[in-house]
């Protein structure tokens, strides 16, 4: 997935208060960085990071469809109950 640039990261802040010539070096000049494979590494990890929490959003939704769905299973059953 290419990166859009267009937006400010924080980790773009970040490098930039750590060090403003480093940012300088990376985003204008484009030298290369010391330990590519940091980078490679951390873009790996945030790319499984977002996988998890996309499953996790999904398994949220579906246990509060089918917490819906048992209330309102539990809800007819009262209802028939009364109306005997």
């Amino acid at each position: 997935m290419p990166k859009d640039r267009s937006y400010v990261r924080a980790s773009d802040i970040g490098a930039w208060n750590f060090c403003h010539r480093a940012w300088w070096l990376a985003k204008v000049q484009k030298a290369p960085h010391e330990r590519p494979q940091q980078l490679d590494w951390g873009d790996q990890s945030h790319a499984a990071h977002g996988r998890l929490m996309s499953r996790a959003q999904r398994l949220r939704r579906s246990g509060i469809a089918l917490l819906a769905g048992g209330l309102l299973l539990l809800g007819l059953a009262l209802l028939a109950q009364l109306l005997r």
